[in-house]
């Protein structure tokens, strides 16, 4: 049996005071001011662009890209997510609008985990996704659950990098981008708000936020803490989520140009989910069916739930000074997800049981189900370190990222209260048979403990050949060790302790032109590296896998605009995709893993916001995307042929209006089908205002109105996956229109 190693999944109450003792120590000078500390200490971000610039392109645009990106990157600011995202959003719901990005959460906004997350054609798992430029994730397979960590009241800005950056872009799969979430500052004025909001769905949403405002007593500090709580019917039948999060924020000067940061975020949920609907339940049922509510289906609400507690934290240190600066970050999180559901919801499998023994009392109209936990922590480091050096800047720093995972899943009698169900359900033709052969008769599909170690080294060297231009090329060490300790291992059942090691070097070389000052150009060309999922253990003999990680060569050249009147960038993108990992039968008929070829992914992305005066802007962007097999030249799965959004934003004074469409184009849900999932457009209309002339004792109010797909659009969405036991295709559809208002009162 695995050992235990339960401690490792626990809250850990003494970190803060382990993190204190770092050994990094705090220099103070007086050679930068400590407001630019304090920014980059993860926080805010406007694009570039004040609030005293609001009647301008840059400060109204939904996206735009960077005058010092080295590769294509949309900026998604502080001032869009409160004017446009939902209080109840995924930071999925909020990136969508990006070019080249596809994301699809089927239960309204945060009303469930985002099912599709796709960039280029490059799927959740194959990129990474930050919190203050910490990486976080399963480490099973790199995904990212949108529902369990910070709300859009705590989110500053999404930065959404499209290709695997430079040497000093870390994390465990920079193969295909980052999403970089910063997390809001503290207001440098005391205060409390209150907010609240109520909509479609049955949903509302309650919270305060207090700030500090900067403390002169307590050495300028200043913090913020966040508390809401959100509850949803969902837009599909017997859909419920009930989520409470609080989010906290310290950040604390150590001398003139030096701060100290402490992040910490708790966060709960309990939600009835739907795994998807077949066509013949969407036409039965309408395009809400999720879940029904008779005790003796396997698709009754009560049988399909889950229970997920996370939380994160992190202590950072920012220096600058001297030419040169320091960012370490020493940090922890946690995900305990504790689920249960119904063996086949959608039908196709009958009810029926066996209790005590493989050979024991037959149930032939009990419930089967299953119940599962995944329960894992991450500990780690990361450390930035740059020092002026000759005519340019040398970087270097190091990542390390521990994560230790306990999984089960049982086979259960939903019927009997969760009595163990050894495997035997009645089949289509009336015989017992088991589902299960792992080994046949049990009622343990996985009992694991398994692991993974990341670390990344690397060194860049910035050098200035002139003001204006900067030839960046650097390198990274990505190394991986994954374990493995089963009873039960997950597919072909039975025993197994294992491990095995990845690395790689990986290049980048990026060319950055200051063509003016708001006018720059930039060409990259850089190395992506992923290393194999833990489902490549899922054989009888992982050794007898050939399977090494898959790897990207990225080109990329684009361009950046950004004045008053217009913010504008485009960018031309070719991906090389080898290594591609499949699953094959190997020598003997068992399953193993092979590298089998690769993909090419290529595009044209572009974004841009005019500004035309009186409060009024235009936006709009789009991209051409080409995702496809190198052997076959089918279309890769999720990978729309075309993205775009048009918009049009009023903002002066207190008011707030903006229409915005974003637009998926066609795409496949398996490789090799015939027919393509159909492309759809969704229009948001947003509008508030702030009000003025309130009691003495009101510092500022708002109150605002969303409809999310304003002409309500319900057609398929997307491919949900497929039936337990024939394999027929399960769907997502597009959540029908909603409407919510929001308030909130500052005192």
């Amino acid at each position: 049996m695995p050992s235990d190693r339960s401690f490792m999944l626990k809250p850990l109450p003494a970190l803060l005071a382990a993190i204190l003792l770092s050994p990094l120590a705090a220099h103070a000078d007086n050679s930068t001011s400590l407001g630019t500390v304090q920014a980059e200490a993860g926080g805010n971000a406007n694009g570039g662009v004040s609030a005293a610039t609001q009647q301008s392109a840059p400060y109204q645009a939904p996206t735009q890209g960077s005058l010092t990106a080295t590769q294509p990157q949309s900026i998604i600011n502080q001032h869009y997510i409160d004017e446009n995202a939902s209080p109840t959003a995924n930071y999925t719901d909020i990136m969508n609008i990006a070019p080249s990005v596809f994301t699809i959460t089927p239960n309204g906004a945060g009303g469930m985990e985002t099912h599709t997350t796709s960039i280029r054609g490059l799927q959740d798992g194959q990129f990474n996704v930050t919190f203050d430029g910490i990486p976080f994730g399963d480490s099973n397979d790199f995904t990212h659950h949108s529902t369990s960590y910070f709300m859009p009241q705590d989110i500053g800005s999404v930065v959404v990098d499209r290709g695997p950056g430079t040497a000093s872009t870390i994390g465990p799969a920079t193969f295909g981008g980052t999403v970089a979430i910063n997390t809001r500052n503290p207001s440098e004025v005391a205060g409390l708000t209150a907010y609240g909001s109520l909509g479609s769905f049955g949903t509302h949403l309650e919270g305060a936020r207090f700030d500090t405002g900067v403390m002169q007593n307590w050495g300028d500090a200043s913090a913020v803490i966040d508390y809401k709580r959100m509850n949803t019917d969902g837009y599909l039948t017997d859909g419920k989520l009930n989520r409470q999060n609080v989010y906290f924020k310290l950040l604390k000067p150590l001398g003139s140009n030096t701060v100290l940061s402490l992040v910490a975020m708790y966060n709960t949920l309990h939600q009835n989910f739907s795994s998807g609907a077949t066509l013949a339940q969407i036409q039965q049922y309408g395009p809400t069916y999720g879940a029904n509510n008779d005790p003796t289906s396997q698709d009754y609400y009560g049988y399909n739930y889950d229970n997920i507690e996370t939380d994160f934290e992190y202590i950072g240190l920012k220096h600058q000074g001297n030419g040169w600066t320091l960012n370490n970050k020493l940090y922890t999180y946690d995900y305990t997800h504790y689920g249960w559901n119904g063996f086949d919801p959608n039908g196709e499998t009958p009810n029926g049981t066996v209790l005590g023994s493989p050979t024991g009392l037959s149930m032939p109209n009990d419930v089967p189900g299953q119940r599962m936990q995944m329960a894992y922590r991450s500990i780690g480091d990361i450390l930035h370190i740059t020092n002026d050096l000759g005519p340019g800047v040398l970087g270097y720093g190091a990542w390390y990222d521990h994560q230790g995972n306990n999984r089960f899943q049982y086979e259960i009698d939903m019927s009997q209260n969760g009595a163990y169900n050894y495997n035997v359900v009645p089949s289509p033709n009336g015989n017992l048979e088991a589902v299960n052969t792992n080994p046949p008769g049990t009622y343990i599909d996985r009992l694991m403990y398994d692991s993974l170690d990341s670390f990344q080294p690397y060194l860049q060297y910035a050098w200035k050949i002139t003001p204006s231009l900067t030839f960046t090329p650097g390198v990274k060490y990505a190394w991986f060790r994954r374990t493995i300790d089963a009873q039960q291992n997950q597919g072909p059942g039975g025993p197994l302790n294992y491990s095995k090691t990845w690395g790689k070097a990986l290049g980048s070389i990026d060319l950055h032109y200051l063509i003016q000052k708001n006018w720059s150009a930039y060409v990259q060309v850089a190395q992506g590296f992923l290393a194999p999922n833990l489902n490549t253990f899922y054989v009888a003999n992982p050794a007898d896998n050939s399977v090494g990680p898959e790897t990207t060569m990225t080109y990329q050249v684009g361009t950046t605009w950004r004045s008053h009147q217009l913010a504008l960038s485009g960018d031309l993108y070719y991906i090389d995709f080898n290594n591609l990992a499949v699953k094959v039968k190997g020598p003997v008929g068992q399953n193993i893993w092979i590298n089998d070829g690769g993909a090419i992914y290529k595009g044209a992305e572009a974004e841009g916001t005019y500004y035309l005066g009186s409060g009024v802007s235009i936006y709009a962007n789009g991209s051409l995307n080409r995702a496809y097999d190198k052997q076959t030249g089918l279309t890769l799965p999720e990978a729309p042929n075309a993205t775009a959004a048009a918009g049009l934003m009023y903002n002066t004074g207190p008011w707030y209006a903006s229409l915005i469409t974003k637009y998926i184009g066609k795409r496949y849900g398996n490789p090799g089908e015939s027919d393509p999932l159909p492309a759809f457009a969704l229009t948001d209309l947003n509008v508030s205002y702030s009000l003025h002339d309130l009691p003495y004792w009101v510092k500022k109010a708002r109150v605002s109105l969303q409809v999310h797909n304003l002409f309500d659009k319900t057609g398929i969405a997307d491919l949900a996956g497929s039936t337990q036991y024939a394999g027929t295709n399960l769907y997502y559809t597009i959540p029908g229109r909603s409407e919510m208002v929001n308030v909130s009162l500052g005192f």
